[in-house]
């Protein structure tokens, strides 16, 4: 089985608050409280290991919430490889019950110290070809030059012949998608960001086709939220769509990492083609949107999909 890697440029120390009631302006007590570790590429990591595929975490943590995110992730069984960073890692506090929808609130984004970037770097380089890495979330700094060698890094990933996924956005999503790098799966929102406020107009089957026209990228995903999901691999006769199975949406937090880590299990474990990749994705990732967090995802139920 094709070792995987996820790195999360930005950790999260989460808290989520459940209220029978809450408004603002005054003192809220919460009827429950749970903590988890979060960062897209913790959370794909989650569901790959209860999918049985081999996977670590890499991720970047700092000061006491992030010794409280390594000891979770000890705890959880979830493998992983921390590089110390010197910032605390981010907190994340999530607010449910009360009528209200679901809110977040993050404090500020810390870019990963140099060194750690740089520790992140030796431990790629050390890796088995042919082995599989995503980029996963947001990656404060990495267009800056302490990032220069995991930058560097990464394109010596690709050129030994690593499978290489992006599931980010910004500077990083911007550096990335110029790489023959293996999949891009992206939301609507970041996949338009990729073009001009002016090229952002007609069908998404015509502007993805022209993506891979313009950009190296092996394999396109880009989702919506309920709506259809996108893709297309380069030198396909033309983008295809599936519609996800229909669900009372609770929560989406996390059903696209849901989707990825199917993908990606689908694609690296199973052999299947893209298309069959997402078809056995959209089930888990809606029954996850269903409900709270990632709570919908049961490993047993559509791999029979695969087999």
């Amino acid at each position: 089985m094709k070792p995987i890697f996820t790195l999360t440029g930005n950790l999260l120390w989460e808290k989520t608050l459940t209220f029978a009631d809450w408004a603002p302006g005054r003192t809220q007590r919460a009827a429950a409280e749970s903590f988890q570790v979060g960062g897209k590429g913790i959370n794909v990591a989650r569901i790959l290991v209860r999918l049985g595929g081999p996977v670590t975490a890499l991720c970047f943590p700092g000061g006491a919430t992030g010794a409280e995110c390594t000891a979770w992730l000890r705890a959880e069984k979830i493998p992983f490889r921390a590089f110390a960073t010197t910032a605390p890692t981010r907190i994340g506090v999530v607010v449910r019950g009360g009528g209200h929808l679901e809110t977040t609130f993050f404090s500020p984004n810390q870019p990963p110290a140099a060194a750690a970037l740089r520790a992140c770097t030796g431990f790629l380089d050390a890796r088995p070809r042919r082995a599989a890495l995503a980029v996963c979330g947001s990656f404060p700094g990495f267009e800056k030059s302490t990032a220069a060698p995991l930058r560097a890094a990464l394109n010596r990933w690709l050129a030994r012949g690593g499978f290489l996924v992006a599931d980010t956005y910004g500077p990083a999503l911007a550096w990335l998608v110029t790489r023959p790098i293996d999949l891009v799966k992206i939301n609507r929102h970041e996949f338009d960001a990729l073009f001009p406020s002016t090229a952002r107009r007609g069908s998404m089957s015509a502007r993805l086709r022209r993506a891979s026209e313009r950009w190296p990228v092996q394999r396109w995903i880009v989702t919506d939220g309920p709506r259809s999901v996108w893709f297309m691999e380069k030198n396909s006769a033309a983008p295809a769509c599936l519609a996800p199975p229909r669900v009372r949406e609770v929560s989406a937090t996390g059903s696209g990492d849901v989707l990825l880590a199917c993908v990606l299990h689908a694609l690296l474990q199973a052999d299947a083609t893209l298309a069959e990749a997402v078809a056995f994705a959209l089930p888990h990732a809606a029954a996850s949107a269903a409900r709270p967090g990632m709570d919908g995802f049961a490993a047993n139920k559509f791999l029979k999909l695969l087999s």
